[in-house]
């Protein structure tokens, strides 16, 4: 039957709708959750964070099956070392912990295994034959160097985010505990191990240190810190590798979970350093420790940084100064909560300082507290005003008023005048009642300077206006007289 005019235009419309909606449905994004377009952390903090992850697994095809074995209390005292190796290479056998169901018989066994042979090394005495040493070697390097998971997020912050912790943690755990009490042992001969712990062991246990798992790093920290004391010959190799660890960190990552940990056991490491200090060293504290005070992360591990700073300096008092000079070259220009650290490690520098040495840096060094005192921040200038509470540093600018009074005072006095905070203000008045104390005379002089100046400051201000007042007024006749046209 033909079609109708009326027939073909409904035909038509329908057509053109249907076409219409899957257009629409073509380019319509699905809908998402609003989300502040400016707030990374809004974005950050609305993914689901994942509590556990591990790398630490090799795919297998069919579930993991252990022979038990009896244990090593149960077996006559010969039969033991024996059987002490056996059990240390069925703990060689990786388990995967992202799959909560797989092989959980097999897991405990395991589990069980490694706290026996905690206690046994604890213990036990003969067992660390020289067919040992490669075994506990072996199993170590199975169960903890991996490839490390990458973090939830390229925008991982230490200081809010929570870490991602090991899964395989109940293993984990026990076979660093193991390699420690191996390492304690009163029957361990380093000339033995050192053909299997060796530097490439080294360096994979310090790629471990950028593990997320606090627990793990802490455990590291332990070990690295008795194969340093062990072996002699792996020491400046370990010295150098985390060197240039802080290095890469600085310049290039910015990225290192271990600093804190890795900067524990240098403090240690360099308050059995022999005098005179070698160059070696004194180059690691000027080209690596100062600049690490540059990094974005500092407050994760400043406070460990800070104590390897002071223990350089009281070792060789006369680095000192350029260790002040190299903070001062960094000091945060932007960051407040930095500059209330640095101004911290300062006056922990200034506790231990000689006198001879304050005299060389005391002029920059002040300048720069007076910039502190002036900071609008009032966190910054009440830390650096609490230096006065220091009674050593007190001593120390009461022997040289005379150089410091004047690069603080005019400071001092603006912002017992003008500043907003009534707290900086009282602690304010009650160094300049100090100073006063302190040289009254070079005090009372500098109050007259500081007055007659700002009375010549005040007239310079009054002359410059009348001198724009006159020119403005210059301007307006001159465009008077052309015709009321006022000349831009």
């Amino acid at each position: 039957m033909p079609c109708t005019s009326e027939g073909r235009s409904t035909i038509f419309t329908a057509k053109r709708r249907e076409t219409r909606a899957m257009s629409s449905a073509a380019t319509t994004p699905p809908s998402v959750d609003k989300v502040d377009g400016f707030s990374r952390k809004s974005v950050r903090k609305a993914k689901q964070k994942r509590s556990q992850s591990s790398s630490q697994f090799r795919s297998q095809g069919k579930p993991i099956e252990l022979t038990p074995l009896p244990l090593l209390k149960d077996v006559p005292a010969p039969e033991q070392p024996e059987l002490f190796l056996k059990k240390l290479q069925q703990c060689c056998t990786i388990f995967d912990f992202m799959d909560t169901l797989s092989d959980l018989k097999m897991k405990e066994y395991k589990r069980s295994t490694l706290n026996e042979l905690v206690d046994y090394v604890t213990v036990s005495r003969g067992y660390l034959t020289e067919q040992a040493y490669p075994e506990v070697v072996k199993m170590v390097s199975y169960n903890i160097f991996r490839t490390l998971p990458p973090s939830d997020s390229s925008e991982f912050d230490p200081e809010e985010d929570e870490p991602t912790l090991e899964a395989s943690w109940p293993h984990l755990q026990l076979v660093y505990e193991f390699f420690i009490r191996f390492l304690e042992s009163q029957e361990f001969q380093p000339s033995i191990a050192k053909k299997y712990i060796d530097q490439k062991f080294v360096l994979q246990l310090l790629e471990l240190f950028d593990s997320e798992d606090p627990r793990e790093r802490d455990y590291l920290k332990t070990v690295l810190h008795r194969i340093y004391g062990k072996f002699l010959g792996l020491r400046a190799f370990i010295r150098k590798q985390i060197n240039n660890i802080f290095l890469r960190f600085v310049y290039e990552t910015e990225h290192f979970n271990g600093v804190a940990e890795l900067l524990e056991i240098l403090g240690s490491i360099i308050n059995g350093f022999a005098l005179p200090l070698k160059a070696e060293h004194k180059q690691f504290l000027v080209k690596v420790l100062i600049p690490l005070h540059t990094v974005r992360s500092l407050s994760l591990f400043h406070a460990q940084l800070a104590y390897c700073i002071v223990q350089f300096l009281e070792k060789d008092p006369a680095l000192t100064e350029p260790v002040i000079r190299g903070l001062l070259k960094f000091w945060p220009k932007t960051c407040s909560q930095k500059e209330v650290m640095f101004l911290g490690e300062l006056e922990e520098i200034l506790d231990v300082i000689e006198p001879t040495q304050f005299v060389k840096i005391q002029e920059p060094l002040f300048k720069q507290i007076s910039r502190c005192v002036s900071s609008p921040h009032f966190q910054v200038a009440e830390r650096a005003l609490y230096y006065w509470n220091n009674e050593y540093i007190m001593s120390l600018i009461e022997e040289n008023s005379n150089v410091i009074l004047p690069i603080m005072f005019a400071s001092l006095y603006r912002i017992s005048k003008e500043h907003w905070n009534p707290a900086i203000v009282a602690l304010v008045y009650n160094v300049l009642k100090a100073f006063m104390e302190m040289n009254s005379v070079l005090f009372d002089e500098l109050t007259a300077t500081y007055k007659s100046d700002r009375q010549r400051e005040k007239k310079r201000e009054r002359e410059r206006e009348e001198l724009w007042k006159k020119l403005e007024d210059l301007e307006l006749k001159r465009g008077l007289r052309n015709d009321g046209i006022i000349p831009t």
